[in-house]
């Protein structure tokens, strides 16, 4: 019975997430046009720049971060400020489900929207560009999922201390722009300032990005301890910073 209205939970967070225009827009098409409009400009040929890849090859496992971190530090914090602000989640509680049931509800349908995101630019990236990729692919879905649950934490603090939605939104788009444009999810990484990837270490979205870039062109997890570990320590402050805040009304 649990695991059926856990289910159904589930379901109805997924409708109701794929009905909200902006955020199936930044999940799902976002990404896939930027892809398509550089891939169209500067074509898919192998660059020295580049390592020998193409603009596609490695705007591909880039732009993967602009969809975790859109939905991440974006979609998540708006949907939680705004469910505890309408008192969704004060209803929630009150039901005979756990609170446990509801969270998790919550996590695996933003890990599952995230992916097919994922999937989404992918399919674009092969079918209209001939995009390579020499990685493993578990690997790859390893480092995307720890990725996603760490900017999942940030988001999922983000709207626990958020007062509004709109303060949730303004500072969800504070936090991910300049994180994109640093990052190396908006123009290769080897093209920005030295001065710049230095400020850039420090933030997370880069280590996805080098992370991704790097699986993408059959590095293994083991060569990238230092992004997997401060990403998993990213999720982790994160998540425990939601789970000290979080309030359901």
């Amino acid at each position: 019975m649990m695991a059926r209205a856990w289910a159904r939970l589930f379901l109805m967070e997924t409708k109701l997430y794929l009905r909200e225009p902006v955020a199936a827009f930044f999940t799902f098409a976002f990404a896939p046009m930027m892809l398509i409009l550089f891939g169209s400009i500067y074509g898919n040929h192998p660059s020295p720049m580049l390592g020998g890849r193409g603009m596609v090859d490695v705007s591909v496992p880039a732009y993967l971060g602009l969809i975790v971190a859109t939905v991440g530090l974006i979609s998540v914090p708006i949907g939680t400020a705004a469910r505890r602000e309408a008192k969704i989640l004060r209803r929630f509680r009150a039901t005979p489900l756990p609170p446990a049931a509801y969270l998790t509800a919550q996590i695996a349908m933003y890990m599952g929207v995230t992916l097919l995101g994922g999937i989404a630019l992918i399919l674009a990236g092969r079918l209209l560009f001939g995009m390579r990729f020499d990685g493993n692919p578990l690997a790859v879905v390893a480092g995307f999922l720890l990725g996603a649950l760490a900017f999942l934490g940030l988001g999922m603090t983000i709207g626990s201390l958020a007062p509004t939605a709109r303060t949730a939104q303004a500072v969800g788009m504070i936090l991910s722009f300049p994180m994109m444009a640093l990052g190396g999810a908006w123009m290769p990484l080897e093209i920005l300032p030295e001065s710049i990837r230095r400020i850039s270490a420090w933030l997370p979205l880069t280590h996805f990005v080098v992370l991704m870039r790097g699986l993408w062109a059959g590095g293994s997890l083991g060569s990238h301890l230092g992004d997997l570990a401060f990403l998993a320590a990213t999720g982790a402050i994160g998540g425990a910073l939601a789970a000290r805040f979080f309030r359901w009304e």
